[in-house]
């Protein structure tokens, strides 16, 4: 590993404000970077084929009648936004060893990293709400989740997001920037920004927190509430055919929310902020690996989805 230590990053000019921010990525050997570097260039790549392929196959199918897989093609979508924000700004980072940005392109990946995982919070509480209503109210089901209910949602979703990170990054805006322009990580979050600033940011920090924490766990909290119903229904329910049958219709569903808040706790109530490599690794798992791991859990959990790419291919065939 290289002897990686303040004395190699360029030096830091003593400024009364800071333009520019030297983000410092993964501190590991060359060899090791290039290695990285193909792993998360496929990684992305597959990430973007596999939701793509998801959204494609939900507007061409009988699927886009469903009201839940309307919902999950607006989750792939932010799910491409979210990694597609990240990834390719770190690949340069990693290739480069570390790279300048503009303190301005530092706080509008941090306004859209906010935005695209804000509205996957939502989004899958509302994929919880709409499994509750399928299981728990199945004779009300499609009056109240209509066409228009469903968009009216997916709009609540995006806005909700982008008003609760127009507030944060304003609030971030308000600080005075003047201290050692080096983010040790390899996007711009919450923390490593709020190390730049030279003024109080207590009152910034407590308000940002606050959006991001309810951004977080009201959705959270709708979840297990939506859960909680859900398994009291099914457990009345008397065939174990009928128990399966209910119970896969939000197995997918589930998984994919097991992962997302695992790693989010892992990554911001978990992870020591004193220990930096650890939180990169953990943050790896959280901006690269579950976006990943969404659509596979999705295509090869959810009968719907594996009967849809069946059609879509027979039909292919046969043209």
């Amino acid at each position: 590993m290289d002897q990686f230590t303040h004395q190699h990053l360029p030096e830091v000019q003593n400024k009364s404000s800071i333009n520019n921010v030297f983000i410092v990525g993964l501190r590991i050997h060359q060899n090791y970077r290039l290695v990285l570097f193909a792993l998360f260039m496929v990684t992305y790549v597959v990430t973007l084929t596999c939701n793509l392929m998801i959204i494609l196959l939900v507007f061409i199918s009988k699927l886009s009648q469903s009201p839940m897989y309307v919902l999950l093609s607006n989750l792939s979508l932010s799910e491409m936004l979210f990694t597609s924000n990240i990834v390719p700004p770190m690949l340069y980072i990693l290739f480069r060893n570390g790279a300048f940005f503009s303190l301005a392109g530092c706080f509008m990946q941090f306004f859209l990293f906010g935005i695209f995982a804000v509205t996957e919070s939502f989004l899958l509480s509302a994929m919880s709400y709409d499994r509750y209503l399928a299981i728990c109210k199945p004779l009300h089901y499609i009056l109240i989740m209509s066409p228009r209910f469903c968009v009216c949602l997916i709009l609540i979703c995006w806005a909700l997001a982008f008003l609760i990170m127009t507030i944060s990054l304003s609030e971030v805006k308000t600080l005075y920037f003047c201290e050692d322009n080096i983010i040790d990580h390899f996007y711009c979050d919450l923390l490593p920004i709020l190390k730049l600033s030279c003024s109080n940011s207590a009152t910034v920090e407590l308000v940002v927190s606050f959006l991001s924490f309810s951004a977080s766990v009201l959705p959270f909290l709708i979840i297990i509430t939506t859960y909680v119903f859900i398994i009291r229904a099914i457990a009345r329910i008397s065939s174990v055919k009928g128990k399966e049958k209910a119970f896969s219709t939000c197995s997918s569903h589930l998984g994919v929310v097991s992962i997302y808040y695992t790693t989010l706790i892992m990554v911001y109530l978990v992870s020591p902020g004193n220990f930096v490599m650890v939180n990169k690794v953990l943050s790896l798992l959280y901006t690269v690996i579950t976006p990943l791991a969404n659509p596979f859990i999705y295509t090869l959990r959810n009968k719907d989805i594996k009967a849809a790419i069946r059609q879509t291919l027979t039909t292919k065939l046969k043209h």
